[in-house]
């Protein structure tokens, strides 16, 4: 097909519509990975991003140079999607059972995005379509079954998902959850095959991921899903002027047993109960109460502050707040390094990585 270009529309600018559920910047975890990808896209490209309406003001706020910003909303199936997650799953965002419940919700989703769209894609108003989220492998789009005879490509990813549970760590075995052994049922859902099979192009945003997808590794693109912070969210005047003796330790992320917090107290315990550090940890889940009992029976609750979530303004300032700090972060995937600052020293826990051993590694930042 030949592609369509208006006279204000540079030649080498595509027009891609992008499918992406619960992109969100005020969140975290998947919904901030992909609000942060397609507004990135959005620079270069005339981007459409397809949202679910709970998303819309948040999305709009942060004022990304989207074409266009497009809301889909299922009155009744939200509904019961509400009530489910509600009294169901007690509002738990990290049960690994809400990925096989959302599964219908998110076809729901593309069935009535592609209602809203189909008459625009026909018509040659886009150059491809991209599904960025959900990021997991096992929730297929039934977009790439649309356009399967269509000449608008389909696009799959980053995604991710599926890693096998490392041996030696009993944080891991307490995380994993009876769902997770039925993890390959998937492939026998409506749109499970369909979705890599007709897609243009798979992006897998890990090495293992990229492994489970060999069979298309013709049309597969491994692309390492490098968390990344901007330069531009840190004010010259936010680091403060006055340094401290002590040593300022802070983990940020959500409370997984998986990652390890619990190691990081007990390998800090005596220079905290020394009184020569603090330790600060921003997040929740499920393993918070478990770390909180920790940190009384090695007597260091008075050294140690769990903050929850915070906005991410609050979470940048915090990682600034001391000239000698520590950032201990957990990289499942793959070499993935955040970073608060240009100085703080980061602290990665790597599962799967390096030579697919566990280890941990220094980085001065």
């Amino acid at each position: 097909m030949k592609r369509r270009i208006s006279d204000d529309q540079p030649a080498n600018m595509l027009r891609i519509l992008i499918l992406a559920r619960e992109s969100n910047p005020d969140k975290t975890h998947g919904h901030l990975i992909g609000y942060s990808h397609a507004e990135a896209l959005s620079r270069l490209h005339a981007v459409t991003l397809v949202i679910h309406r709970d998303n819309e003001n948040a999305v709009r706020r942060a004022e990304g140079p989207f074409r266009a910003i497009e809301t889909v909303s299922l009155p009744w199936i939200d509904r019961v999607h509400s009530w489910c997650f509600r009294w169901i799953f007690r509002n738990n965002y990290f049960s690994q059972a809400l990925t096989a419940f959302n599964y219908f919700f998110y076809i729901a989703f593309e069935w009535r995005a592609w209602q809203q769209t189909r008459a625009r894609i026909l018509a040659g108003g886009f150059d491809v379509v991209l599904r960025l989220l959900p990021v997991s492998a096992v929730l297929p789009s039934p977009f790439a079954f649309f356009l399967r005879r269509r000449p608008i490509p389909f696009v799959i990813g980053p995604i991710n998902g599926g890693l096998p549970w490392p041996p030696g760590f009993s944080q891991a075995n307490k995380q994993k959850e009876w769902i997770s052994s039925l993890r390959r049922i998937y492939r026998f859902l409506p749109f499970a095959r369909s979705t890599y099979r007709d897609a243009a192009a798979i992006i897998a945003g890990s090495s293992q991921t990229y492994t489970e997808f060999a069979t298309y590794r013709g049309k597969m693109f491994f692309v390492p899903g490098e968390n990344g912070i901007d330069p531009s969210l840190y004010p010259s005047g936010l680091r403060k002027s006055q340094c401290s003796d002590k040593l300022e330790l802070i983990f940020v992320g959500g409370l997984f047993p998986v990652k390890a917090v619990d190691l990081a107290l007990r390998g800090a315990a005596r220079l905290l109960q020394t009184g020569g550090a603090n330790f600060t940890i921003v997040g929740d889940g499920p393993e918070r109460a478990n770390l909180e009992q920790l940190t009384r029976s090695l007597g260091i609750e008075e050294v140690v502050s769990f903050c929850g979530w915070m906005d991410h303004s609050e979470v940048l300032f915090m990682g600034t707040l001391a000239s000698k700090s520590l950032s201990l972060t957990k990289t499942t995937w793959h070499c993935r390094l955040k970073r608060f600052s240009g100085s703080l020293l980061v602290i990665r826990v790597l599962l799967i990585g390096c030579g697919n051993k566990a280890c941990v590694m220094l980085d001065n930042a």
